[in-house]
């Protein structure tokens, strides 16, 4: 099936083109001023913006579904909900757990992967631990922290058929500096956070292999003038990707600028950290084991009263550095698109609206709010 999405203005190699864009199969054919399909359906964009499908690589639920405790069904309902929002992909991000519950969610994935979907594509799984420090746990279960397994890592990524793409390390515990190269064969990416680690040690992580940042400048040492710790580390390496946090309560709109301005517009990737209450109103909620309460929006560990994730959406984010900034929305998009997917190793077929891509995207207002959503060149969302 074609399908011809005309009069739009669209994004494409980091900035605007009008015209129109061809789909076929799922797949992106052509885009630009001259394009036509003879006997294609037609679908009128009104002149409207169209960027790619926002990619969230760090997230553990919505919608009342905690990634942990996700049935197939519950995968669905996430990925249906973040349709809504402009995310078209995602991994489901496992908090610490038991070996028995990571695999159940690993399976529970698999189930999902094998049925019929309608929204957001997830992508696999994102390991937040188990290889942490219990300084900078945060939510995690200091009781489930370990020094690195290999062939517990290998069992997982064997049950999950090769689809845990990211985990998250602490350079500073015995073992994962050295580690890391087994990690990335595993066809693993490797972020370090929930750390504090002092400068050298994270900067041998990173030539090691490590190439982001767990929720840059939250659960992390930071810079101190005489000790730059992990945070100037991922700071300072130009090929590092720092992930942020953009709700205003994990990171002052003035250190979003910061890390922009450190990094470049190519090496930071906006995450939202949700959890299970996002799209839900204030209240009691679960984050793995945790017992989580939200109030306004601000989601803290009942006991201790740490931020334990977010509520936010990637289309909230997308306003919200818009205004913290001041930058173009050409500017930002790779946030969003092209920089997490270059991270986990999926630009090849998502990340840009390029031919030969899948074929999600975004149509946005005036105000840069979604109003359609597309995967594989289907309508998942219409406001």
């Amino acid at each position: 099936m074609r399908t011809l999405f005309e009069n739009g203005n669209f994004y494409l190699n980091h900035g605007f083109v009008k015209g129109s864009l061809l789909v076929e199969d799922g797949e992106i054919l052509e885009i630009g001023a001259d394009v036509k399909a003879e006997g294609a359906e037609i679908v009128d964009l009104e002149g409207k913006t169209v960027v790619p499908g926002f990619i969230d690589i760090h997230t553990h639920g919505a919608v009342g579904v905690d990634v942990n405790g996700a049935d197939a069904a519950g995968f669905e309902k996430i990925c249906r909900f973040f349709a809504s929002q402009g995310t078209t992909s995602w991994l489901g991000s496992v908090l610490t757990d038991t070996r028995e519950q990571t695999l159940w969610a690993i399976d529970q994935y698999k189930q999902w992967k094998a049925g019929e979907h309608g929204g957001a594509e997830l992508l696999g799984i994102h390991l937040e631990g188990p290889f942490l420090c219990a300084e900078y746990k945060g939510a995690m279960p200091e009781h489930l922290l370990k020094t690195p397994d290999l062939e517990l890592l290998k069992e997982y990524q064997d049950a999950a058929e090769g689809d845990i793409r990211y985990i998250t390390v602490s350079p500073e515990v015995e073992g994962v500096v050295d580690a890391i190269p087994a990690m990335k064969k595993l066809g693993m990416q490797v972020a370090i956070g929930h750390s504090g680690a002092d400068y050298d040690t994270a900067r041998k992580a990173i030539r090691n292999g490590a190439l982001g940042a767990t929720h840059t400048g939250n659960a992390m040492k930071l810079l101190h003038q005489h000790f730059p710790a992990i945070w100037g580390a991922v700071l300072e390496d130009d090929d590092v990707y720092c992930e942020t946090i953009c709700d205003g309560r994990h990171l002052h709109p003035g250190t979003v600028r910061f890390i922009l301005k450190m990094k470049g517009m190519d090496r930071v990737v906006a995450i939202t950290d949700s959890i299970m209450a996002a799209g839900l109103p204030d209240g009691n909620y679960k984050l793995g084991v945790n017992d989580v309460v939200v109030v306004d929006g601000d989601a803290k560990l009942a006991e201790g009263g740490s931020r334990a994730g977010s509520t936010l959406t990637t289309g909230k984010a997308l306003t919200n550095v818009l205004e913290y900034t001041g930058r173009s929305l050409q500017e930002i998009i790779p946030m969003f698109t092209e920089n997490p997917a270059r991270l986990i190793g999926v630009y090849d077929r998502i990340g840009s609206l390029n031919p030969g891509k899948q074929a999600d995207f975004l149509v946005l207002d005036e105000a840069c709010n979604v109003v359609r959503t597309y995967v594989k060149g289907c309508e998942r969302y219409s406001r």
